[in-house]
């Protein structure tokens, strides 16, 4: 996620690949030959628009080495398919994993990019049968599609959200499996996650995600890690990011430097009781 042109505002993100992946990873690239923690998830852990994301603030603080595998609008097929990219954090002495959202994962209604999780490829005979009027050539992203559908049926959508939800579970279990050292499971969210049994609510992310999920995968993990942004870290907006002038719509709608330092006041000591 590089710039062409740092000088406009925005970041220079020294992106970096491990092992033969093709994913570019924020950098610069760390030394795997010594123990390291490694964080994995979405647009958060990224750090978009941020010059220091808590996995650097963390790092800065605890004198850990922090490998940051967050990629932004991620699922947890990019971790699972990419063997290069597994292989590296399954090395890792201590992995963070954050919570994503269930919405950028292939399943039985549709397919995503092996990397871009969030591009939508195609859908599969069951959705086009569960939802014969939408013209599924006009979505390229999977949050695009999803709002459409549920736009168009509620009941319907609910057949849908149960089967993404039950192939997170599914995924993220496999995930936490292949990982060979200690892990975390984060939440970093606006709200607390949401109790089980609710509609489908498209406007909160991680999206689709419940307690009884998390809960689902607590056992496999040796710490639960819950951060709900605080009313005066969001206050803070933008102040203190990085963005171009076109990206300023975009910066507001992820989480600026007051947040990441809130994450990593409660996720850094973890992690050194761990490590």
């Amino acid at each position: 996620m590089a710039y062409e042109y740092p000088g406009d505002g925005s970041l220079d993100y020294y992106p970096c690949r491990y092992g033969m992946s093709r994913a570019l990873f924020r950098g610069p690239r760390r030394d795997l030959d010594r123990p390291y923690v490694v964080t994995l998830g979405g647009t958060e852990t990224y750090g978009k628009f941020v010059p220091e994301p808590y996995p650097a603030l963390i790092e800065s603080a605890t004198g850990l080495r922090i490998v940051n595998m967050g990629y932004v609008n991620a699922g947890l097929d990019l971790y699972l398919k990419d063997p290069d990219v597994l292989s590296t954090a399954a090395r890792a002495r201590l992995a963070v994993v954050q919570i994503v959202g269930a919405q950028n994962l292939s399943n039985r209604f549709y397919s995503v990019h092996a990397r871009r999780n969030d591009r939508f490829l195609h859908a599969s005979g069951a959705l086009r049968s569960l939802f014969p009027e939408v013209d599924f050539t006009e979505f390229s992203f999977t949050r695009h599609m999803l709002s459409a559908l549920h736009a168009a049926s509620t009941d319907r959508f609910e057949v849908l959200a149960e089967d993404l939800r039950a192939a997170w579970v599914s995924r993220m279990k496999a995930l936490l499996s292949a990982l060979r050292g200690k892990t975390v499971l984060l939440w970093l969210a606006n709200t607390p996650p949401p109790p089980p049994g609710r509609r489908a609510d498209l406007s909160h992310d991680p999206l689709l995600i419940d307690s009884e999920m998390i809960a689902a995968l607590r056992p496999l993990a040796a710490q639960y890690v819950e951060v709900v942004a605080s009313p005066a870290a969001r206050l803070c907006g933008t102040q203190g990011m990085a963005f171009a002038p076109l990206d300023a719509l975009a910066a507001q709608g992820v989480p600026g430097p007051a947040v990441h330092r809130q994450i990593a006041d409660h996720l850094g000591p973890e992690l050194l009781r761990l490590f």
